[in-house]
């Protein structure tokens, strides 16, 4: 892979973040810290836009009732979107 430098600013206290990664030994350095998380962000973006196309090709998100029927057949009827999210197998957006 060609890596090319660039100069970016960054907020303090991410600085500090990386800088402590690097520190406890789970970055090689600030760099491959930083182009890791871009890397990341890369990928939750192109997901994202593969979700909007799933969602246009099968006539949009759930509606209130089908994320009702969803959460019955999952077995997460009555939970809150947080616990829900976190219930196995749960895996509907909001």
């Amino acid at each position: 892979m060609t890596m090319q430098k660039i100069a970016v600013s960054l907020p303090g206290t991410l600085v500090s973040r990386a800088r402590r990664a690097v520190s406890e030994g789970r970055a090689r350095n600030v760099s491959a810290y930083v182009a890791a998380a871009l890397e990341e962000k890369a990928k939750q973006d192109e997901l994202g836009v593969l979700l909007q196309e799933m969602l246009a090709e099968t006539g949009g998100p759930l509606d209130a009732g089908e994320r009702r029927e969803a959460d019955r057949a999952l077995g997460v009827s009555g939970m809150s979107p947080r616990r829900r999210r976190r219930a196995k197998g749960a895996r509907w957006p909001g």
